[in-house]
């Protein structure tokens, strides 16, 4: 079973995403931070892949997906952004910084599907 990582500071996304993850036979664990993320990874734990909304206060999803990018553990996992943003701007720039796939809140179970897959694919 792959172990995915939700981070986002929105309790009530977290819990729809887990059920969403539980559906698609995925274990999850989630973040209300990206800190609380970051230092899970510094501490030694890697999931198969993450996911993280842009908007978070302190540190953002982007900051994040740079840290995963630079960390040696961490630099080729997949990692799907989740947002309420939708521009092509913040797309593109997502993607510049290396996510896999992005998904625009709310998701639905098959949008987080073909996002995982995509990512997946990509990181083969």
């Amino acid at each position: 079973m792959r172990q995915i990582w939700t981070v986002d500071d929105d309790e009530e996304m977290l819990r729809a995403i887990k059920l969403m993850l539980a559906v698609l036979n995925c274990e999850a664990a989630t973040y209300l931070s990206a800190r609380s993320a970051a230092q899970a990874v510094l501490d030694g734990d890697r999931p198969d892949l993450m996911i993280l909304d842009i908007n978070m206060p302190e540190v953002t999803g982007l900051d994040m997906l740079e840290f995963v990018r630079r960390y040696p553990s961490t630099k080729n996992l997949p990692v799907v952004m989740l947002s309420t943003e939708a521009s092509d701007v913040m797309i593109d720039r997502a993607r510049s910084l290396g996510a896999d796939a992005y998904v625009s809140k709310p998701v639905t179970l098959e949008e987080l599907e073909r996002a995982l897959h995509e990512a997946f694919e990509k990181r083969k």
